[in-house]
């Protein structure tokens, strides 16, 4: 709309100067031609009232007499210039213009012209000296129509009074328009921000729409139609997407509880086929009186206990991984947290060298508890018969990071194995679920840390976990 407003004003400006320099024209043209029929009645009536013989020759003498080309010259505020038929100056009037802007010659270029025209007229526009001139070339002729010479009428064109009339109109054609530039602004600005207000609402909305969270329905006010039809449109494939989000959640759910409910029954019957067998052979081989009862109702009391261990362990194992940990920033000293958490472990070869007596960070008891002592334990399982076991682990800080490292001396992590190792259920061991680092992973992750680890076969492992620690 700005820029309207002004291509407009600029459009008529130049309109204007245009139309005003053509007008200009008109009027010099008219007023020489006024001038001119004038001057010539006047040397016709000269013409008449003399007593030189009217000829070419006596021209100088007819209008030099008593100064008659003056005369002239100044009733009609004109210089007047006569020349002969062969284009030489033969008077002049005096008092108007300097005597370098008469030619004393006309060209023949100029005598060829006015001898060819139907009227005899011919105007030729000049600029001598900075000032531009409108000169009229016309025959003199006696009473029968005979040429005797040549007049010239150089005329200034004087655009002073057209110049300052345009001056002042484009001066109120221009605070015209300064004033609607500034209403255009105006409106322009106000219009935009009541176009903009709706979509930037919806631009707004969009870029807060998120697939992992219920997204909020668009709500305007006053909008046009194409607003109101991306709106209804938005408002759709939000329905849409949220009973997408929630049937894919559904099936998920069903889909990860039947896979836990295939694996905890797989993991269940392990135990109870052993259970099974041991109780139906020890009702085909019970005898009250054989001595060695006690001994056999000890490795058969034995067996069963050992299985429902097993058992307890996996219902443990999967209690443990689904609950999730809840993000309790309890400020703790990590070196004697991880402590307490080696406590539990009766091992010699566990070594912990701690650098710092004390290092404060939020996390949570508990759960830094579950961390440290299952990566103790992976350590120890993963260290063969033949090997002398050892397990370091250390405390300190980088940056502003803690670091604990749970380093063992096992048979080490195998290249195919290191891209599962996160994974849940994937275990190189022949007892357990496979859940243990799976939960760790998710225990650090949710605590804005991460974990890692280096391994070399035959050689061990060293698991590194990082989280914020508390800024003091």
């Amino acid at each position: 709309m700005t820029v309207l407003v002004l291509l407009a004003s600029i459009l008529i400006a130049a309109v204007s100067i245009y139309q005003y320099k053509e007008e200009a024209e008109e009027y010099h043209q008219e007023r020489l031609d006024r001038k001119e029929a004038r001057i010539q009645i006047a040397i016709d009536n000269a013409l008449r009232s003399t007593t030189y013989p009217v000829d070419e020759e006596h021209l100088s003498r007819i209008f030099g007499y008593k100064q008659k080309i003056y005369q002239i010259s100044e009733e009609h505020t004109l210089p007047i210039n006569i020349y002969g038929l062969d284009g030489k100056l033969l008077i002049k009037s005096e008092g108007f213009f300097a005597g370098d802007t008469i030619d004393t010659q006309l060209s023949p270029v100029i005598l060829d012209t006015l001898a060819s025209l139907y009227d005899k007229k011919y105007l030729v526009k000049s600029e001598k000296n900075g000032e531009k001139f409108l000169s009229s070339y016309t025959y003199i002729a006696d009473i029968s129509s005979k040429p005797l010479g040549i007049l010239n009428l150089p005329y200034l064109e004087d655009d002073d009074l057209i110049t300052r009339e345009l001056i002042e109109f484009l001066q109120r054609v221009g605070q015209v328009y300064l004033l609607m530039m500034l209403i255009a602004i105006a409106l322009a600005y106000f219009l935009s921000k009541y176009i903009t207000r709706s979509l930037k609402t919806i631009s707004e909305t969009i870029d807060q729409t998120r697939l992992d969270k219920r997204n909020k329905r668009i709500q305007i006010g006053d909008a046009s139609d194409e607003i109101y039809s991306l709106v209804n449109a938005y408002n759709s494939m939000i329905d849409e997407l949220e009973e997408s989000a929630a049937m894919l959640a559904k099936s998920e759910r069903e889909a990860a509880w039947r896979e836990m409910a295939k694996q905890v029954a797989h993991e269940i019957k392990n135990p109870l086929t052993p259970m099974r067998l041991t109780v139906q052979s020890f009702q085909r081989k019970f005898d009250p009186k054989d001595p060695k009862i006690d001994q056999k109702i000890k490795e058969y009391s034995d067996t069963l206990i050992q299985q429902i261990d097993t058992m307890s362990s996996i219902a443990s194992a999967f209690s443990n991984f689904a609950q999730m940990p809840a993000q309790k920033n309890e400020t703790l000293d990590v070196v004697k947290i991880v402590g307490l958490a080696l406590d539990i472990f009766n091992e010699d070869y566990i070594v912990f060298p701690s650098e710092k007596e004390e290092i404060i960070a939020k996390f949570d008891r508990t759960q830094l508890i579950r961390v440290v002592t299952n990566l103790v334990k992976n350590g120890i399982q993963a260290i063969p018969e033949d090997h002398t076991p050892k397990v370091e682990v250390r405390v300190y800080t980088e940056n502003n990071d803690v670091i604990i490292t749970v380093a063992d001396n096992g048979i080490g992590i195998t290249e195919d194995n290191k891209k599962m190792i996160f994974e849940p259920k994937f275990t190189t061991k022949t007892s357990g679920m496979g859940l243990g680092l799976g939960m760790v992973k998710n225990i650090v992750e949710t605590y804005k840390g991460s974990i890692t680890f280096t391994s070399q076969e035959g050689k061990g492992t060293v698991f590194k976990v990082k989280f914020p620690r508390e800024q003091l």
